[in-house]
């Protein structure tokens, strides 16, 4: 064995794993240095944070490693020393050297932030490109960190030189059992590493530093892609859950609770029940939608002449914000009705199965539950999560739920039921024609349906079918936007010929808005979306000015068929909310708001907060003092909600 690992050829490969690993050994000395007053220091534990350290090193060096590795094993004996087999060499070592360096003084920059390795936060560097790029550029010297790294790598490529590392490598044979040896110890190193050993292994001690620095920066930024989570407790402000609990239980209605005690807001909400309905409701989420597309809200560019039609014989909500800037975010919102989390949606967590949705109250009055989706659900967890939950999945993937567990109808949409398609899915007309036709077998079988349907002709590439609007296809967002109303009409117009449209009522809101990137912290104006009830029974069709968010129109929505109910859902009826209930939720993977009148409490990681005043007209934030009231109350919702996911008390059957 010890002949295979001397050998000569092998040689760049060793120093170059050398290499890292002694770098990554000073990086962690550093940051031991940098915390020594409050790391734990004794001997034990600082050689215990070491030795995890090393071992976490190894799994990333080991991933590293693959690619060169299965070159030296692919490439002839007779081709070693060649131009080809140096310059491939000097290249790919190069680039090696010149990642670990940018990684590793990109944590020196990260640990003087955070005093953490990289985690879900560096991974949301790279979604909000923008604002990190301006933040590094104003912070740090760039031109000389890179000429710094350039330098630093030409010395140990010199240092290599120097050591004849080359010479060794280009002037000496390796036999084919070496190479396979080489090959599979490497292999079976990274099979390890990937499926037995988990980023949170390295959390031993009950020191956050000594954890923290037992892990390894590119192995971690590497699970936090795998694992998008970032702890509420950890990093935002908290109080005692006790507190958090009573100021949100304090917003309901005292005697609705079904126990008044319980770590719960599980109650029993009563309406009159011989005055209720049960339509079919069919739920259309937009996508990208933002409240400044229609002429409603003040656009000249006339793209929206449909919902702005349907604003008049409708429920129209003029005054409500997504809680996200994704699509799973807006269906989290929507679906759970549960203020936002940090990190990523629940709809794409973990855990995220046998939740009380609105789904469960469909189907405590006897409905059917259907999700559509006109490309894949596999894409962003959607079918693992809405099947989990109980609905029906209408998509156009053929392939199985992620989760083979998971117990439910999966229909698909066949080529001959497209008419248009593009990388995001078929076209929304062809997304209604199907919803039309499972609503036609549901009306033939004497079935309540409720239908959560997702369209996708609202996003790039702003494709859709030749002929349809005025504008062409590919052109912009005014052209995908005028087709997505476009849809929406002639869906209506098919609907009102059909048997079961009397008895159905039809939601119509946006899953975010079309662009949330802005000046400030968060552009409270690029989170208003517009929501619309159609056809509701017993109605008056009416605007409805009220402070409210995404979380609360279905509850409204029950409200309105006079439902009683069992929920644990957050959201409140907002036609029966009092003015000093009003409120909305909006955030991004890190900050967290909640708005009131034209006030807004914003919670950012490293435990900070920000309280504003909104000018409503500029959309401006002015800085105002901190109201300690405003504070806690925005921190016990949110608090709240993160305690609630990570303790199982979504579940259906929750752990009072």
């Amino acid at each position: 064995m010890s002949k295979i690992l001397f050998a000569k050829r092998f040689s760049l490969l060793k120093y170059y794993i050398l290499f890292f690993f002694g770098s990554s050994f000073l990086l962690r000395l550093v940051f031991f240095i940098w915390v020594k007053s409050e790391v734990d220091a004794s001997i034990i534990a600082s050689i215990k944070t070491f030795i995890i350290g090393a071992f976490f090193d190894l799994g990333t060096i080991s991933f590293f490693a693959i690619p060169y590795i299965i070159y030296l094993t692919v490439l002839p004996n007779k081709y070693i020393g060649s131009k080809l087999d140096r310059f491939i060499t000097f290249f790919a070592i190069a680039l090696g050297i010149v990642i670990f360096l940018f990684a590793f003084f990109s944590e020196i920059a990260f640990w003087e932030e955070f005093k953490r390795r990289f985690n879900f936060i560096s991974v949301d560097y790279l979604i909000y490109t923008y604002e990190v790029v301006q933040n590094i550029n104003q912070s740090y010297p760039i031109p000389y960190l890179v000429l710094g790294i350039l330098l630093l790598t030409s010395f140990i490529l010199y240092f290599f030189k120097r050591r004849n590392v080359f010479t060794r490598t280009f002037n000496h044979s390796i036999s084919l059992k070496q190479k396979l040896v080489m090959l599979s110890a490497i292999l079976f190193t990274t099979i390890i590493y990937t499926k037995f050993v988990d980023n949170k292994d390295a959390d031993w001690s009950t020191n956050r530093y000594n954890n923290e620095l037992s892990k390894t920066g590119i192995y971690s930024f590497f699970a936090a892609f795998r694992n998008n989570t970032l702890s509420y407790t950890e990093f935002y402000k908290t109080i005692d859950n006790n507190i958090a609990l009573n100021n949100v239980k304090s917003s309901y209605t005292k005697n609705t609770f079904l126990k008044p005690n319980a770590v719960s807001i599980k109650r029993h909400i009563k309406n009159t029940d011989s005055l209720s309905v049960k339509p079919n409701v069919i739920f259309i989420c937009i996508e990208s939608l933002s409240g400044s597309f229609m002429h409603s809200f003040g656009s000249k560019s006339n793209i929206t002449p449909t919902l702005d039609s349907l604003s008049k014989k409708s429920v129209f909500f003029t005054n409500l914000y997504a809680t996200g800037t994704r699509t799973v975010r807006g269906m989290e919102a929507i679906s759970l009705s549960i203020p936002p989390t940090p990190g990523r949606s629940i709809v794409k967590r973990k855990n995220n199965q046998n939740l009380f949705t609105i789904g469960e109250v469909f189907k405590q009055k006897g409905y059917e539950r259907n999700f559509f989706y006109g490309g894949d659900g596999y894409f962003d967890n959607m079918n693992t999560y809405f099947g989990g939950n109980g609905f029906n999945i209408i998509d156009r993937g053929r392939g199985f739920l992620l989760d083979a567990k998971i117990n439910t109808k999966r229909i698909n949409i066949d080529d001959n039921e497209v008419t248009f398609e593009n990388a995001w899915g078929i076209c929304d007309e062809d997304i209604y024609a199907k919803v039309i036709k499972e609503a036609d077998d549901a009306y033939k079988k004497g079935k309540l349906f409720f239908d959560f349907v997702m369209t996708t002709s609202n996003h790039r590439p702003y494709t859709y079918p030749e002929g349809k609007i005025d504008i062409p296809p590919a052109t912009g967002r005014d052209g995908a936007v005028k087709y997505t109303d476009y849809a929406i009409g002639e869906f209506l117009k098919k609907a009102k010929t059909k048997p079961w449209f009397k008895n159905t009522v039809f939601v119509i809101m946006s899953d975010h808005c079309a662009s949330s990137a802005g000046k400030w912290e968060l552009d409270v104006k690029n989170y208003h979306i517009p929501a619309l009830i159609i056809n509701a029974p017993n109605t008056t069709n009416k605007k409805i000015d009220k402070l409210a968010s995404q979380i609360d129109v279905f509850p409204t929505l029950f409200g309105m068929f006079n439902w009683s109910y069992e929920t644990t859902l957050f959201g409140k009826d907002i036609l029966k909310m009092e003015k000093k209930d009003e409120r909305a939720f909006i955030g991004n993977y890190r900050k967290l708001g909640l708005l009131k009148d034209d006030k807004i409490m914003i919670l950012g990681d490293q435990k900070k907060a920000m309280f504003y005043q909104w000018n409503k007209e500029t959309n401006a934030l002015k800085q105002i003092e901190m109201n300690t009231n405003f504070l806690e109350e925005t921190i016990s919702w949110y608090q709240l909600a993160d305690y609630f996911y990570n303790n199982e008390k979504l579940k259906l059957i929750t752990k009072d």
